[in-house]
């Protein structure tokens, strides 16, 4: 994925997404285009969102981004898309983080086919873990949260906001470009859209690289006979 990608998390729409997305698209638009049908639309988002961000690629930006694109249509609700997807992303990683916490490190450490990757993975997400402390939610998959042993309550909240700034990243981009490709919206609404997702991700990113920095900071100041303080 672009711009900002470390394990299965990314802020804005990949090229695979886009794809995907428009395999999604069409049946949540045709599921939500009877009002008395339209529930299992969101539903359905809501657990195709929940089953990617607890882990498998791809799913959940295509979801994401196919629905949005379908809102753009008028078939589905943007407003409900989102809080779909959000809610969605929450319950996948708690999802994500148990399976972790129990299992993880011993799915990952178990004899196999390409155990030095899977230990690597331990390793990487271990450090990250340590630089980055609680924003390592945001660029790591979920299952890593629970091999470090995360708090749930951090986790849960953690993740929380992470998936909130992912949907509401990808959401409204997809929402725009489908609005300015189709000539549904105003182009004027559709490229506002299309840069308040981007702005979102944008935003994110450089909140975290503040946060790092504040972090590291700390840590020097905190320990001014270490390698890190000089």
């Amino acid at each position: 994925m672009s711009f900002l990608r470390q394990g299965n998390h990314s802020f804005v729409p990949d090229p695979a997404a886009r794809r995907c997305g428009g395999a999604v698209m069409q049946p949540l638009a045709a599921a939500g285009s009877a009002s008395s049908a339209g529930l299992w639309a969101y539903l359905a988002i809501f657990a195709l969102v929940a089953v990617g961000w607890a882990g498998v690629p791809a799913i959940g930006g295509a979801v994401i981004a196919g629905a949005a694109v379908a809102a753009s249509q008028g078939s589905l609700n943007l407003g409900a898309v989102l809080v779909a997807s959000v809610l969605g992303t929450e319950a996948g990683g708690l999802a994500g983080y148990s399976i972790g916490l129990r299992w993880g490190r011993a799915i990952l450490t178990h004899p196999g086919p390409w155990l030095a990757r899977r230990e690597r993975a331990i390793a990487a997400g271990e450090v990250v873990y340590a630089r980055w402390g609680r924003l390592a939610v945001f660029f790591t998959p979920c299952l890593v949260s629970g091999v470090v042993k995360m708090k749930l309550a951090q986790f849960a909240v953690w993740n929380f906001l992470a998936g909130a700034v992912y949907v509401l990243s990808v959401g409204p981009a997809a929402y725009g470009a489908g609005s300015v490709a189709s000539g549904q919206a105003s182009s004027l609404d559709g490229v506002g859209s299309l840069i308040a997702g981007v702005t979102i991700g944008a935003g994110a990113v450089l909140l975290g690289m503040h946060h790092r920095r504040r972090r590291a900071r700390r840590a020097a100041h905190a320990s001014p006979g270490s390698p890190a303080a000089g």
